[in-house]
């Protein structure tokens, strides 16, 4: 969906013409089209001389826009009569500018050069995740989770937004809502099991909203370690570490025997011709008037 552009800001530039830019004034949401558009207070002047740029924070400076450049080459730059268009096709967070239009006409030097900065907000909201206090954020916590009567399970969850999303937790089949990013379920029985819902939702746009369903099922207290989704974590973490023991113990004794077998195949030179005696009668002694026949060697 395209954004219809309304907002005009302009830098009035003394003698020469005022250049503009338009762009939304509203918050877009995360994947619609985003128009922005350079155009002079007066049409004689030449749009074609003008390109559009961005300043990104992580270079901290202004980057220029081209048509089809490697930077940017999912962005579009078009030019329809004497207005020049920048489409974007995907907004997103780090696209929220700020942009300009800049001329590049040899008479106009910086600032006059150049229309005020435009920016606009991104309305987004990422994945909902569930943690388990207690335990690595990066496993989360288990579409079905098994626990043991009477242990404690506390469960948060969280989502990335442009603005703190409002949180609240509720149970399939009761009437209750517990408004919190925070699940505390003490001492769990049989009475305790269910589906645990946990639903996020953007504060400003109703429509930008995740929730993420937990089944939790309690086992006997005498119930095998392995059959609790703890001990199931632990039992993959060990299988994990071990593997990877394993591995490393194989290629070290790899390594070394590879290296005993270079050794020994790198062992003395044993030339039985230097030991051989030279007698001067023989074939491979020099010439010599000597007759005699004791060795030199």
């Amino acid at each position: 969906m395209k954004i219809l552009l309304v907002a005009v800001v302009a830098l009035i530039h003394g003698s020469y013409a005022t250049l503009l830019i338009k762009g939304p004034t509203q918050p877009v949401l995360e994947g619609e089209t985003v128009t922005l558009e350079c155009l002079y207070s007066e049409s004689e002047h030449n749009i074609s001389q003008v390109h559009f740029e961005v300043f990104t924070r992580y270079m901290r400076g202004w980057r220029p826009i081209w048509d089809r450049s490697w930077c940017y080459n999912w962005m579009e730059v078009e030019q329809v009569a004497d207005r020049l268009f920048l489409v974007i096709p995907y907004a997103r967070k780090y696209l929220e500018g700020p942009y300009r239009c800049v001329s590049d006409s040899d008479n106009v030097t910086a600032p006059d050069n150049s229309s005020q900065s435009l920016a606009f907000k991104v309305h987004y909201m990422g994945d909902l995740s569930v943690t388990r206090e207690g335990y690595t954020s990066y496993l989360g916590v288990p579409q079905e989770l098994k626990v043991r009567a009477g242990d404690d399970v506390v469960m948060k969850c969280s989502a990335s937004s442009s603005e703190e999303p409002r949180y609240y937790w509720q149970k399939e089949g009761d009437d209750w809502i517990l408004p919190s990013s925070k699940l505390t379920l003490m001492k769990m029985s049989t009475m305790s099991e269910g589906q645990y819902t946990c639903v996020a939702e953007h504060p400003s746009v109703e429509s930008l909203s995740k929730k993420r369903t937990i089944s939790i099922t309690v086992l006997p207290e005498d119930a095998p370690w392995y059959q609790s989704s703890n001990g199931r974590l632990t039992l993959m973490t060990s299988a994990a570490a071990v593997a990877l023991l394993v591995l490393i113990l194989s290629m070290s004794v790899f390594l070394c025997r590879r290296a005993k077998q270079a050794k020994t195949s790198k062992g003395p030179i044993d030339d039985r011709s230097q030991k051989k005696p030279i007698y001067k009668a023989s074939v491979e002694s020099l010439p010599s008037i000597s007759g005699d026949k004791q060795p030199l060697v």
